[in-house]
């Protein structure tokens, strides 16, 4: 086997586990490759230093939170990688383990005693093709305290005009993200779904939509002269204008997890209790 270490360089702590899990697996005879950015922060040899695009590995393991998970699975994602997640942020419902599991774990991968779980991606085109989200795309006002006015279609029906902050498409996996706390439901990750949620709108009747992830899904802004962002899994923005259209469709490539238990209500339990504070 060989396997891929990703670290959040910014926090210590993560960094000296990732250390420490490199020194593991070299005891135990794994074959390792690691980020680049990560390799020169610990001063390993550059020989296993890769930049992470680049990377190919049977398994990745990321150290850090969910933004870690994300960032490394955007670069991983067309290549079938499948990717383990050890907390070391907040909530972290993309991480399969906490830190003080990441050793037992690790002997459990070895055994072999894993199963992978794919989870669906959202295709996103404007202007050309833009990175697939994992969690989400939020289309945010360029301005503060300025609303949108957008339109919304599913499979080229108007499903709703309105003004509002801003809107979230999202995928099953990222309903328990921004989605969440702006209103939007909790999807099984199982559940074939995408979900369109209002930010703040100014309309009473503008509620939450579950739509298909079958579904072309078309955002289009209405009003001259206001911009709109469009933030891809917190990674990547672009640039919407008046009368452009922002398109989304379900992805032709997963995403793919290490899991050792079917265990996503105990999850959600667990990590909504204290709402990520610790």
């Amino acid at each position: 086997m060989r396997i891929g270490i990703v670290a959040r360089v910014d926090v210590d702590k993560a960094v000296e586990l990732a250390n420490k899990i490199i020194n593991f697996l070299e005891e135990k005879e794994v074959e390792i490759v690691i980020d680049k950015t990560l390799a020169l922060k610990l001063n390993k040899s550059l020989d296993m230093a890769v930049e992470l695009e680049g990377m190919e590995a049977d398994m990745v393991v990321a150290v850090g939170g969910d933004g870690t998970i994300l960032r490394t699975q955007s670069y991983i994602s067309p290549k079938k990688i499948p990717l383990i997640g050890i907390n070391m942020g907040t909530v972290g419902f993309l991480t399969e383990i906490d830190s003080e599991n990441a050793f037992q774990a690790l002997e459990e991968i070895l055994a072999g005693n894993f199963f992978v779980e794919e989870r669906t991606q959202l295709r996103v085109w404007h202007n050309g093709e833009l990175p697939s989200a994992l969690n989400e795309v939020v289309l945010m006002t360029r301005k503060p305290a300025k609303m949108l006015h957008i339109q919304i279609e599913v499979d080229d029906e108007i499903v709703e005009e309105l003004r509002a902050d801003g809107l979230i498409i999202a995928t099953p996996s990222g309903s328990t993200a921004y989605s969440m706390s702006a209103g939007g439901p909790i999807v099984d990750p199982r559940v074939e779904a995408f979900i369109i949620v209002p930010i703040c709108p100014f309309k009473l009747g503008a509620r939450p939509t579950v739509v298909a992830n079958e579904s072309q899904i078309k955002v289009k802004l209405l009003r001259e002269g206001k911009k709109a962002v469009a933030v891809i899994d917190g990674q990547f923005e672009e640039e919407i204008n008046y009368m452009d259209e922002i398109i989304f469709r379900k992805s032709d490539h997963c995403a793919y997890f290490v899991r050792f238990t079917k265990n996503f209500y105990r999850k959600v339990r667990e990590k909504l209790t204290q709402g990520g504070i610790n």
